[in-house]
């Protein structure tokens, strides 16, 4: 990724001016999530998405992220399966989630602020795209819709909560 300037090329590496953060975008957030439904729900043949079209990010979503115990409500109660895409939806009763690691972000996070802190400039540090996923199944939902959690994705969960 490039973006042309009059001081060379931009990229996330070294994005330029005072740019610098955390992007929760990754290539391993494009089939993962769909792999994982499918491996815990074999018969599954139709998926849907909520998607809001105005927010860049949807792990950052506001709106999804503030109803997040409705949703994940309103899909049991609709025997819908879901995976969602960051631990906070499991937690609040949705059956799966995955995707970067919040701990991991906020200690990365606290990395740049203490870097700048320390003297160094927004634009010498990269935009740091996640490193760390994770996995996490809450097993009282599988159980209240007839679920059983299939070894693999068990397996490489990283947190199985009731």
């Amino acid at each position: 990724m490039g973006i042309p300037s009059r001081t060379g090329s931009r990229s996330l590496a070294r994005p330029g001016r005072n740019v610098t953060g955390l992007s929760t975008l990754a290539p391993e957030l494009v089939g993962k999530p769909l792999q994982l439904l499918k491996e815990t729900v074999p018969g599954i043949s139709r998926v849907a998405m909520l998607w809001n079209p105005t927010v860049t990010s949807q792990a950052g979503g506001s709106m999804f992220f503030a109803e997040r115990s409705r949703i994940a409500e309103l899909a049991a109660q609709s025997r819908l399966p879901a995976i969602y895409g960051v631990r906070y939806f499991a937690e609040a009763g949705g059956l799966m989630a995955y995707g970067p690691s919040p701990r991991e972000r906020w200690r990365r996070a606290a990395t740049h602020v203490d870097k700048m802190l320390k003297g160094a400039k927004p634009a010498d540090l990269p935009v740091e795209q996640p490193t760390k996923f994770e996995l996490v199944i809450k097993l009282k939902t599988a159980k209240a819709l007839g679920l059983t959690i299939p070894p693999s994705p068990l397996l490489r969960a990283d947190e199985a909560i009731q």
